[in-house]
């Protein structure tokens, strides 16, 4: 990308925050990709926007809330306009997904452990109700630990919108549905049972479709698998396993907490809670497989979640605990980042996805 096309180019953050304590709701921030700056414009009122997702078309952005979903209109300056909430049929959840020709809202629930489908208007963005909601049951291998009942953290679609993974963590497995989107059900077609205490948080996908990338939390690693979604049920085979951390501290326990691949698919990076840190990988796109560049701290508490500018230089980790977002600039040829700008406060941030203005 020249640095003409960069500098007309604008953009805008979408940060969801905990509103249980000074936060308003999702904060809408102006972003100078260049220069690594964020300008704060507005907060659009929504109780605990744990979790936020845009649509393919790039027109509605749909969050969680404490009521269940709400869903908005993305304006042509990135303001947001409330189109209309629906309940989900549970607790309220935690991660939300949806696929790419805007049929149905996908949402995990943490609490209660359920996967709820819902109905869209694809022309005018509206929720229109629950389709389908699964509960998952059972129990993990220990019931010794604190996650050994279902909690499901992630439900992300496959590249090719045949299956939806469920990512349950008490469970340490990936269940993958698949969709009838016709009569809008979900049908449980196979499980991906993960190592015992392992804790499954996360799953990503390649920007090829060719491979799957599960982060758990309780482990520290990331599993690197190919992925094939030609027959009735979903196909993975791991290809290699890579820690999310090389240091080790007695003093703090880590807990991988947020992962995302840049636009270009050649940078993949994790963040982690206890040692305060983020790593940055390579993808090789041809193997799939991860490389480390480099591994630091990231001047903040509790890295929730990340995100990856545009550019592919900077970096903004969301710092739970010490209600802060810090932007780190990204040296790969010396393999090493550091902060490049003032911490932006902001009280409990959880989520954010980055949007290209029209």
């Amino acid at each position: 990308m020249s640095q003409e096309k960069e500098a007309n180019e604008r953009y805008v953050a979408y940060v969801g925050t905990y509103t249980h304590e000074n936060s308003l709701g999702i904060h809408l921030y102006d972003l100078d990709i260049e220069k690594a700056r964020m300008t704060e414009r507005k907060v659009i009122p929504i109780n605990n926007p744990s979790d936020l997702v845009i649509s393919k078309n790039q027109k509605y952005l749909y969050s969680i809330a404490d009521e269940g979903v709400q869903a908005f209109r993305i304006q042509p300056d990135g303001d947001l306009l409330p189109i209309n909430n629906k309940w989900i049929g549970g607790m309220r959840g935690c991660y939300v997904e949806v696929d790419d020709e805007n049929r149905y809202l996908f949402v995990g629930g943490y609490y209660d452990a359920r996967v709820t489908m819902m109905r869209l208007d694809p022309d005018t963005g509206e929720i229109i109700g629950i389709a389908d909601g699964i509960f998952h049951k059972g129990m993990s291998r220990n019931v010794a630990q604190r996650n050994f009942v279902p909690h499901v953290t992630c439900v992300k679609l496959t590249p090719d919108q045949k299956f939806l993974c469920a990512v349950d963590s008490g469970l340490d497995q990936v269940k993958f549905y698949r969709i009838d989107y016709e009569e809008g059900k979900l049908i449980l077609v196979d499980i991906l049972r993960c190592n015992m205490e392992s804790g499954p948080r996360m799953i990503r996908f390649s920007k090829n479709g060719k491979f799957a990338y599960i982060l758990h939390e309780l482990s520290d690693v990331i599993e690197v698998f190919t992925y094939t979604g030609t027959k009735k049920i979903p196909e993975l085979e791991r290809i290699q396993t890579v820690p999310t951390n090389t240091e080790k501290d007695p003093e703090h326990v880590c807990a991988a907490s947020g992962i995302e691949i840049s636009a270009s698919g050649n940078i993949m990076i994790c963040t982690n809670a206890g040692l305060n840190s983020a790593a940055v990988f390579s993808v090789n796109q041809e193997t799939g497989e991860l490389t480390r560049i480099c591994e630091n701290k990231i001047s903040g508490d509790y890295p929730k979640m990340l995100g990856i500018y545009p550019n592919e230089k900077y970096f903004m980790s969301l710092n739970h605990e010490t209600n802060e977002i810090t932007t780190m600039r990204l040296n790969y040829e010396e393999g090493y980042f550091l902060m490049e700008a003032k911490p932006v406060p902001i009280e409990k941030p959880n989520c954010v996805d980055i949007y290209k203005l029209p």
